[in-house]
């Protein structure tokens, strides 16, 4: 199983939110994981917030990948979220984002953090994956495009 997989079960994904801003797509990330992970939404929204302000976490063509250390996680935790309208995310290539993953990691994590964001970023690169990604109907759909080679 590649490592997304790994970290996001089905009931992490969220196709097709209604937000207004990045702030917003914080705070229903941290909703969807304390409801999902048992994690604190204000803690989960504070991490992401405070990684945020040390730089965009937008990697160009309409994807993010929000990540940060965070107390309560004992091991690395995902959630990918399918905006239903693009946000300004301050991506390198200025376009807004539609396509969110949220990795969280334990404070000491060491080198898998890494891993996954390089896996990550691999899969978020070809366009064939990302429009995939928009027109996938179901969260499982979602999950079998991310996790495939």
């Amino acid at each position: 199983m590649s490592l997304i997989g790994s970290i996001l079960p089905a009931s992490h994904i969220l196709l097709d939110l209604d937000v207004s801003s990045k702030k917003r797509v914080f705070e229903q990330a941290g909703l969807l994981l304390e409801n999902e992970a048992g994690l604190s939404r204000a803690e989960v929204f504070d991490c992401l917030f405070n990684r945020e302000k040390l730089g965009s976490t937008g990697l160009g063509h309409g994807v993010a990948i929000p990540h940060g250390r965070h107390p309560a996680v004992k091991d690395t935790v995902g959630a990918f979220i399918r905006l239903k309208e693009p946000v300004s995310f301050d991506a390198p290539d200025g376009k807004p984002v539609s396509l969110v993953f949220v990795l969280l990691v334990p404070e000491n994590a060491s080198g898998k953090h890494l891993e996954v964001l390089s896996e990550l970023a691999g899969k978020f690169s070809s366009k064939t994956v990302r429009d995939a990604l928009m027109t996938a109907q179901t969260p499982e759909a979602v999950r079998l495009i991310l996790m495939t080679d």
